[in-house]
């Protein structure tokens, strides 16, 4: 039996909402289940942020489910069919091959959530390492990896995701190498500002006097302090990730044909806007909905996870 479990039956009357607003925790279990209550009550209220979570649990379900959901085959094709209006057999009408827009536009969900995922999981711990290091060693190596991060940062994005996937090759996982390539400097620049500050709390003094080594510093203290701000960050950035991705399939770069890819969709549709323009508006507005979900999703995170926050 846990403490907070003691704690509980000790209290039947109470019950779990007292425990969760005692305002002196018994264990640090209980600090930090009141903690992740506090900052969901705070994320609860934010309409816009919820707003946002809801329209992307709704993208990874139909991503998730994308098999099940989808009517017809992404890939056949009926020249027959071809443009045809939104209808009760295709619900988002079909494209200039005949193809069914709405099945394509599910499955392509799962290939724009896995850019947007897995360049988060190579950005994240990359710039998060080469910041809180740069920000606690300081000297030569602060001024080594910060002109580095200058250098990358003197491109915009978008541009700097063509050179490299120009010099790698067409394909997806090509597009994720170019797009970390290019988004990780602020993420260290993020947590190089976070560890100037961190470095000089009297916690870390004390650990140093303790003889740990900087690198133990570096893992076990300074990162997880940086963590929150740059898990916001990311976030953020998840828009940008989406539209350069986006950005890179429509130039031919990223995902090829015959993928579904929401740039690739909207590459070619883009022939027929005049006269079927929801060949090109439904992906187009796909992209925009996520875009817009992460942003909100990110302002929402923002103001939960700042520890500043009154």
């Amino acid at each position: 039996m846990t403490d907070s479990t003691k704690y509980l039956r000790a209290q039947p009357r109470q019950g779990l909402r007292a425990w969760l607003r005692d305002p002196a925790p018994q264990t640090p279990l209980q600090a930090r289940v009141q903690l992740s209550w506090i900052q969901w009550r705070r994320f609860c209220a934010n309409h816009s942020a919820l707003f946002g979570l809801l329209v992307l649990l709704i993208i990874v379900a139909a991503a998730l489910f994308a098999p099940w959901l989808a009517n017809h085959d992404i890939y056949a094709q009926n020249l027959a069919l071809r443009l045809q209006p939104p209808s009760a057999e295709h619900w988002l009408g079909t494209d200039e091959l005949g193809r069914d827009i709405f099945s394509r536009l599910l499955y392509g969900a799962r290939i724009t959530l896995y850019i947007t995922g897995l360049t988060a999981l190579i950005i994240t711990p990359l710039g998060l390492v080469i910041g809180a290091t740069a920000g606690y060693l300081g000297g030569r190596v602060d001024t080594l990896l910060m002109r580095l991060v200058d250098i990358f940062l003197a491109f915009p994005s978008l541009i700097l995701a063509l050179a490299f996937v120009a010099a790698l090759g067409p394909g997806i996982e090509n597009a994720i190498i170019a797009i970390s390539l290019s988004a990780w400097p602020p993420i260290a620049r993020l947590a190089r500002a976070e560890t100037l500050a961190i470095r000089k709390m009297d916690y870390i003094a004390a650990v140093r006097l303790q003889g740990a080594s900087a690198w133990h510093i570096i893992l076990r203290h300074v990162m997880p302090m940086c963590l929150p701000s740059v898990v916001v960050r990311v976030t953020l950035n998840m828009a940008a990730i989406i539209l350069t991705a986006a950005g890179l399939g429509f130039l031919g770069l990223g995902a090829q044909a015959p993928s579904p890819e929401w740039g690739a969709m909207l590459a070619s549709g883009r022939e027929f806007m005049l006269n079927n323009g929801w060949i090109a508006a439904i992906p187009g507005l796909a992209i925009l909905f996520t875009s817009l979900a992460f942003n909100l999703l990110g302002d929402g995170l923002r103001d939960v996870m700042d520890i500043r926050h009154e």
